[in-house]
């Protein structure tokens, strides 16, 4: 058998211009995985919710934003894994409520916001009276740290009463106002510190 030195000759180019011409594995790119929801703070809430109820009426005004605790996601220093706000309007003499979520949770909250049936509303609601929304210049973050400051003794014995925030406007003080409360209801906590909800500056320490 007569072998062709030619063909000896440029076989391992052959092979060479072969195994160039492979197209190049790709690599499989791990996928991350997702990031746990994170707690919010009650104003970033309160413009969700507020974009919404835009389209319920347009002379709306906020009466009462509410921080509500999650089990499943972790909440501190201002932040909140839900938010309710109630809004009027005075126009229809109507309330209505709506929830912010970051995930879908019990008691009837839902990822994102979700509204509740309209109720009648005659001018206020306890002490409770609408608010203009330029009002609120301070967050719930900024608002916990003013809150923290003026309460390390009671932190200090306390450390693992939760905390919760309630925005709303009363005749007790001139602009509507943040109560900060340790514990999960106002109803149920000891202790709270007030906070302008306008200037951000601390008010009143509450029992």
């Amino acid at each position: 058998m007569t072998i062709n030195r030619r063909s000896l000759l440029l076989a391992p180019a052959i092979i060479l211009t072969s195994a160039c011409s492979e197209a190049p594995k790709q690599e499989v790119k791990k996928k991350e995985p997702e990031k746990p929801p994170e707690a919010v703070t009650g104003r970033y809430a309160f413009y969700q919710m507020y974009a919404a109820a835009r389209n319920w009426a347009t002379d709306l005004q906020p009466l009462q934003l509410a921080s509500i605790h999650l089990k499943e996601v972790k909440s501190g220093e201002g932040k909140s894994g839900a938010w309710q706000c109630m809004f009027v309007s005075p126009s229809k003499g109507r309330l209505k409520t709506y929830t912010y979520s970051v995930i879908e949770a019990g008691g009837n909250l839902h990822k994102g916001v979700f509204a509740s049936l309209e109720e009648s509303f005659s001018g206020s609601r306890g002490q409770a009276k609408p608010f203009l929304i330029a009002a609120l210049k301070t967050d719930s973050d900024e608002v916990w740290k003013t809150a923290a400051d003026k309460s390390k003794e009671y932190m200090k014995k306390n450390p693992d009463v939760p905390v919760s925030f309630l925005l709303e406007s009363t005749p007790r003080f001139p602009n509507p106002a943040w109560r900060v409360v340790w514990g999960e209801r106002v109803s149920q906590s000891n202790y709270s510190i007030f906070v302008d909800a306008t200037s951000g500056e601390y008010l009143v320490t509450g029992r």
